[in-house]
């Protein structure tokens, strides 16, 4: 029951993360980020469960958020040359560093929703 309560929140947060993701300059990538992971959280609530697709998005989304992390202005920046200043002060990226930095916490977040339903999938 907690798993299905998790999944529903997962499948709606993920659904207003991408249409958060609208008017961004790179809504063609995040959109179908966020509606993937949306539509798996979606179908694991009826027990309909996909380990392929979770670890092959999983993967993809780890080595995007490394990728993120090393980028110039991105979290290494953030964390080592502007000394973790808020990143959620408010919506506009104002600074070079906010937009790579919320979108390796997004990934992560979806690896992680994707990693719970894979390891349920796997000791089923």
């Amino acid at each position: 029951m907690a798993l299905i309560i998790l999944n529903i929140i997962f499948c709606i947060a993920f659904i207003g993360f991408a249409y958060v993701n609208l008017n961004d300059k790179d809504s063609w990538l995040w959109i179908p980020i966020y509606m993937l992971a949306s539509i798996c959280c979606g179908l694991a609530v009826f027990n309909f469960y996909y380990p392929f697709i979770y670890l092959g998005a999983i993967v993809f989304y780890l080595v995007y958020a490394i990728i993120l992390f090393f980028a110039k202005d991105g979290v290494r920046d953030w964390l080592m040359k502007y000394r973790r200043p808020s990143i959620v002060e408010s919506m506009q990226a104002t600074k070079p560093y906010i937009e790579k930095t919320r979108e390796f916490f997004g990934l992560l977040i979806v690896s992680g929703a994707l990693a719970i339903n894979y390891f349920v999938a796997v000791n089923l």
